[in-house]
């Protein structure tokens, strides 16, 4: 069977704090090292009600100490938001503390609004030197040269794991092209997925950090005792996704029992396209789900999604997704 990974957006529940979602985010780590999960990734957003990763590698920083050997990285820090040498040092740090289980995925997006990029001080250009910026970075973790003037200290020299994310076909490109692993998102834009994966398996070319294409998919699951329970603890993230598509985010919302007039009919389109790559049920459905979607989709990895309102209910869906992994891992 393929790896099992977990993206945390360390939500932050109505009434809830970040301090409390950073306790729920650790104990999720925990619960998932002990369920066989093989990486723990957390992403950079700013100025979101709902998430509390912001300062993503502090988190990590605090996530790898508090667990044992799950792997812990960003899922991503998004670059054109820093300097290439900033988070050379910063993920140098991080793998010179924990060695060999920290993982640097990058996207190019803002992580946040127009508003937000301008209080980060991002150049609006800035997403257009990704690729010169990738490669500046992937520089900075390379041996130092003779005379070489610049460098990442700590971080010159050290195997740090590089991925590139995307939810389109550039970061395809970019990652087939620089011979690097490809996470795609299609836990939230899944349009693309699979353009995009057959142009990065199409056009990889081998590189010194990797000899085959590795693709990672997201999916969004929510496990729950009964297929009913799932779809109600499912209503949380719906609403979420309504919620940032009217432009007025708010805390992670509690279930609902009920979602007519909640939303309209495009809206629900709306949620039925961005989290069309989604397994919501009983044990037995999400076994099903599980195993449809590695078999059409064909990933080295999975990314599981779990946005549950209930920390309880949260843990307890990553049990269940484990039980499903372990008995398609049988069959």
């Amino acid at each position: 069977m393929i790896p099992f990974s977990v993206l945390d957006l360390s939500l932050i529940v109505r009434g809830s704090d970040a301090a409390t979602a950073f306790r729920n985010s650790l104990d999720l780590a925990r619960h998932a090292e002990a369920l066989g999960f093989y990486r723990y990734w957390v992403a950079e957003h700013h100025a979101m009600p709902a998430i509390a990763s912001a300062a993503t590698a502090i988190l990590i920083g605090h996530l790898a100490a508090g667990t044992q050997h799950i792997r812990v990285g960003a899922g991503g820090i998004m670059l054109p938001n820093h300097a290439p040498l900033m988070v050379a040092e910063q993920f140098g740090t991080l793998e010179s503390l924990f060695p060999g289980r920290i993982d640097l995925g990058l996207g190019r997006a803002p992580g946040s609004d127009q508003e937000t990029m301008r209080a980060l001080r991002r150049d609006p250009s800035s997403a257009d030197r990704f690729p010169q910026d990738v490669a500046e970075l992937l520089h900075y973790f390379a041996p130092p040269q003779p005379g070489q003037r610049v460098q990442a200290v700590p971080g010159a020299g050290l195997d740090i794991p590089v991925w590139l994310l995307g939810s389109s076909l550039f970061s395809a490109h970019l990652a087939a092209h620089l011979g690097l692993p490809f996470a795609f998102a299609s836990h939230f834009a899944p349009d693309m997925m699979e353009e995009a994966v057959a142009l990065y398996r199409q056009r990889f070319t081998p590189s010194a950090r990797l000899a085959q294409p590795y693709v990672m998919l997201g999916l969004n699951v929510v496990a729950a005792d009964s297929d009913a329970q799932a779809r109600f603890l499912f209503t949380s993230h719906q609403q979420q996704f309504v919620a940032l598509r009217r432009g007025r985010p708010g805390q992670f919302p509690p279930p609902v029992t009920e979602t007519d007039g909640l939303w309209t009919a495009a809206e629900q389109a709306g949620i039925d396209r961005a989290l069309a790559c989604a397994v919501v049920g009983g044990p037995e459905t999400v076994r099903t789900g599980l195993a449809r979607f590695i078999a059409r989709h064909q990933p080295d990895e999975l990314m599981i999604v779990s946005a549950i309102h209930d920390h309880t209910a949260r843990l307890h869906s990553f049990a269940l997704a484990a039980e499903a992994r372990n008995a398609l891992a049988e069959t």
